[in-house]
């Protein structure tokens, strides 16, 4: 039986680099840093992550980390870059047993109506906006992929419809043309495993 709502992400994986600050609120400095997943296929996700400082000290730079957290969506409002920024925001940060995990638990509401596609090589494809409520009347927008039968199966939900799933959070690299040219650019998503009932 899954809860009213529910945002739960778990992480373990390595440091790609320095903690870099981000933002403060009510007077909490919060820093940055990547992490990377490992996936099957042997290329990491690289992911986003949000701590306080008072996490800051797990953080070697190198050693594996095990991240507990939620995945959290804020608009950018600086017009570079993605317009919806995603990142996992850190309630629990400990050294890891070197073991490569990547798991979202989500509950919420599909707010926009799912987009189902083929690949050219004919492979079922859906992509969803779930809208995760959070405490003080605040939601996240996340968007999740669906493949295959899975695919199939949830692109035939409507806008209010209830979601709950399991998954993983990827990152994915794509380039986008500016006026100033072609930029890479890094695009987050949940990738869809299983419903969850």
């Amino acid at each position: 039986m899954t809860t009213l709502n529910q945002n739960d992400v778990l992480l373990e994986g390595r440091p790609t680099g320095e903690a870099i600050y981000s933002h403060e609120n009510h007077g909490i400095r919060f820093f940055r840093f990547f992490l990377g997943v490992p996936r099957l296929s042997g290329t990491p996700d690289t992911l986003p992550v949000i701590v306080p400082e008072t996490m800051l000290g797990c953080l070697d730079g190198v050693s594996p980390l095990y991240v507990r957290g939620q995945l959290r969506s804020y608009n950018n409002r600086s017009g570079v870059g993605n317009k919806l920024v995603l990142a996992v925001y850190a309630a629990e940060i400990r050294p890891g047993m070197g073991e490569a995990c990547n798991q979202i638990l989500l509950t919420g509401t599909l707010c926009k109506p799912p987009v189902f596609r083929r690949t050219p090589l004919g492979r079922s494809i859906c992509d969803l906006m779930l809208a995760v409520p959070r405490r003080y009347g605040r939601a996240d927008y996340l968007p999740v992929i669906a493949w295959g039968q899975l695919a199939v199966e949830v692109s035939s939900l409507c806008v209010g419809d209830r979601l709950s799933m399991e998954g993983r959070v990827q990152s994915r690299i794509y380039h986008k043309v500016t006026d100033s040219g072609t930029e890479e650019r890094t695009a987050y998503e949940v990738s869809m495993m299983h419903l969850l009932s």
